[in-house]
């Protein structure tokens, strides 16, 4: 059982930035692929960004690249997303997950075995 742990989320000005951080309890990410969905009220959740941490090929949605940046720490014992130029339409309920079968990125949220407990951020305009 892997249990995640994020933080970061808040309330923030349109053009403002963010940095989302996930941990694992008692493990580190280093063999796994982590990635971050959103869901917005009303909507499906959706990928935004992945890594996989074997050997740090990155991943992003058409929507934030550009604007965000998932990076790990050196041993991968935390994942973090940066979030800059924040728009009002990123607003959701963002979820760190992790597919642990080492079958490399994959876009959809079924492939991921574990989630965190989802972290809010709500941009302003």
């Amino acid at each position: 059982q892997v249990q995640l742990v994020e933080s970061g989320g808040g309330l923030v000005q349109a053009g403002g930035s963010l940095r989302l951080s996930c941990a694992a309890s008692g493990r580190t990410f280093s063999r796994d692929v982590v990635g971050w969905f959103r869901q917005a009220p009303g909507k499906e959740r959706e990928f935004v960004a992945a890594i996989d941490c074997r050997g740090g090929n990155t991943y992003y949605a058409d929507s934030v690249k550009g604007r965000f940046t998932i990076s790990g720490d050196n041993a991968y014992n935390t994942v973090y997303l940066q979030m800059s130029s924040l728009k009002p339409e990123d607003t959701a309920v963002y979820y760190c997950a992790v597919d642990t079968t080492q079958q490399g990125w994959r876009r959809y949220h079924e492939a991921y075995d574990y989630w965190g407990q989802g972290t809010q951020v709500t941009v302003s305009s």
